[in-house]
């Protein structure tokens, strides 16, 4: 059942209602699952698609996905994922009451690895998915964010044999694509950002490197700022250096001005959590958040477990939950962890 030890009451449009701190297990342990959530009036849907079972093995690589909605006592199934094989390293977003899932890559038993480019989409009025148009150029690792719950942007990530600059938007009334303005750093993947009201924040993430370990992350803050007259126009700067050393896949979201990016680790690893320099990565409880507003960052309340390798951050009023992912010691857990971000 839920938990029902209740840590507040948030204004939700003209209603409120009491946020539930502890949230039920998805049905199966689960790491590196697409996440997204939305709401509609005071009923919040997270859902939770793809990923790695607890294997940690490619063969573990899954199709699977599930939706909690608020008035639930428990997670329910979905249909799985369309295609022939499990993706890692998709990203989601929940964009006029539908699942938007966007590419990822798969792993076969002799370890290659290739970036799709497909997009699947669930209606959950229907009970059934869809298929987008292919995204333009097939990333995972990527950072996704929505605007004006009409345009997705897909920032950055891995494109079967290196990082792009390239940011690619959505455009989901119309199911095509553009090319918006690239980043104007290095192209990283396992980088963790989110898009308020018109601002793209992005942080860190790895690249390759000429010598050492594979990849290795790059501190660095990115803000894009989207011209509303043409949302493919991106105004980019460096941004602030964030608190505390460069992370690598955590959990981020949007609420309100801000976006918060949660838990994660400092050493980049391939899905099995091993670091590329050959030392297993460690999850970190630590929580921040960007305002896009104040251009400035802010240090929040860690969260109560540490955690890491995660595809989005889910956000009920100003408790944030992150689904699933790792735990200490390359473990894969099938349960929540959540924390009242206290600026939503």
């Amino acid at each position: 059942m839920i938990g029902r030890r209740l840590t507040g009451v948030v204004a939700l449009g003209a209603a409120a209602w009491a946020i539930t701190l502890s949230l039920p297990d998805l049905p199966a342990p689960v790491t590196n699952n697409a996440v997204a959530t939305g709401h509609a009036g005071t009923t919040h849907t997270i859902y939770s698609a793809l990923g790695v079972d607890a294997s940690l093995r490619w063969s573990g690589i899954t199709t699977a996905a599930a939706v909690w909605t608020s008035t639930s006592p428990t997670w329910h199934s979905l249909p799985p994922v369309p295609g022939p094989h499990g993706r890692l390293a998709a990203t989601a977003q929940v964009v006029q009451g539908k699942l938007f899932v966007f590419g990822g890559y798969t792993v076969d038993s002799a370890a290659r690895e290739v970036s799709l480019p497909d997009v699947n989409i669930y209606d959950p009025v229907r009970g059934a998915w869809q298929l987008g148009t292919p995204t333009p150029v097939a990333v995972d690792d990527a950072v996704s964010g929505v605007y004006r719950d009409s345009l997705v942007y897909l920032v950055s990530g891995w494109h079967d044999t290196d990082n792009v600059q390239l940011v690619q938007v959505y455009d989901v009334v119309h199911d095509s694509w553009s090319a918006a303005t690239p980043i104007p750093g290095p192209g990283v993947f396992g980088h963790t950002g989110s898009l308020a009201g018109n601002t793209i924040v992005f942080v860190d993430g790895a690249v390759r490197q000429a010598t050492g370990p594979k990849y290795a992350l790059a501190g660095q803050t990115w803000i894009g700022t989207i011209d509303p007259h043409l949302p493919t126009a991106i105004t980019w700067r460096a941004g602030p250096v964030h608190p505390g050393r460069p992370v690598y896949r955590a959990a981020a979201a949007a609420c309100g001005r801000f976006v918060i990016i949660a838990g994660g680790t400092n050493n980049p690893y391939n899905y099995n959590g091993i670091g590329y320099d050959g030392t297993p990565s460690e999850p970190l409880r630590s929580v921040m958040a960007y305002d896009t507003r104040a251009g400035t960052w802010r240090t929040l309340a860690p969260l109560p477990q540490a955690t890491m390798d995660h595809r989005g951050l889910a956000l009920m009023g100003d408790t944030a939950v992150v689904v699933a992912g790792l735990r200490s010691g390359q473990r894969v857990t099938a349960s929540t962890v959540t924390t009242s971000l206290g600026i939503c």
